[in-house]
């Protein structure tokens, strides 16, 4: 079993800075790919930047020079710096990891979500 905890979700000002972090636990054998996802309330949930095992990233064009992926594999963790905080980037933000649990088993997790809210 394997398990992906979000934190560092909250309310913010336009034009500030938060930094998400998610956390796999469980039965890990390798991390392939990870990446953040969000939804905003009436839409459907996007793809907001992903990394690669090798550190490849991409990134959609909504957040493109505001937010950097990153990860740190002898924590099984995955950060989202997000600067230059929009009332747009207001939703829900999941972690999604593609995670091998045994050397020919992998499957694709996802977190519980934590709330990120762009407000004055």
């Amino acid at each position: 079993q394997v398990q992906l905890v979000e934190s560092g979700g909250g309310l913010v000002q336009p034009g500030g800075s938060l930094r998400l972090s998610c956390v796999a636990s469980g039965s890990i054998f390798s991390i392939r790919d990870m990446g953040w996802y969000r939804q905003a309330p009436g839409k459907q949930r996007e793809l907001v930047a992903t990394i690669t095992s090798g550190g490849t990233t991409n990134y959609s064009d909504s957040v493109k020079g505001r937010f950097t992926i990153s990860r740190d594999n002898a924590k099984n963790t995955v950060y989202l710096q997000m600067n230059s905080l929009k009332p747009e980037d207001t939703a829900v933000y999941y972690c999604k990891g593609r995670i091998a649990s045994t050397s020919i088993s992998t499957y694709i997790y996802w977190g519980q979500g934590t709330q990120v809210t762009v407000s004055s």
